[in-house]
């Protein structure tokens, strides 16, 4: 017996997300959580703060070395994190 109300937990879990706007917000957390596997253990123990605000991810640094040479691959570090999350979460980023 199928009856047209049922869904299955995957297409539930998406409509509820939908319905509560909670993709962006997921796609952040999972574009946060991304980010040693993009950067490497290096640089991520580097690393003191991530957040995001208004599609710019702020980053804090403690080397002003590391944030010098991170700003140089800034749009291919963009690139790849958006690539990792498959959704265009972030525009910009903000080393501190």
């Amino acid at each position: 017996m199928n009856y047209s109300n049922e869904l299955s937990l995957k297409e539930a879990i998406k409509e509820l997300l939908n319905d509560y706007k909670l993709n962006n917000k997921l796609n952040e957390v999972r574009l946060i959580n991304s980010w040693e596997k993009v950067v490497g253990k290096l640089i991520s123990k580097h690393t003191n703060k991530l957040y995001i605000r208004r599609k710019v991810l702020f980053i804090e640094l403690d080397s002003a070395a590391l944030k010098n040479e991170l700003s140089y691959a800034k749009q291919k570090i963009i690139n790849a994190l958006n690539k990792e999350v498959n959704e265009d979460v972030i525009e910009e980023i903000v080393f501190r």
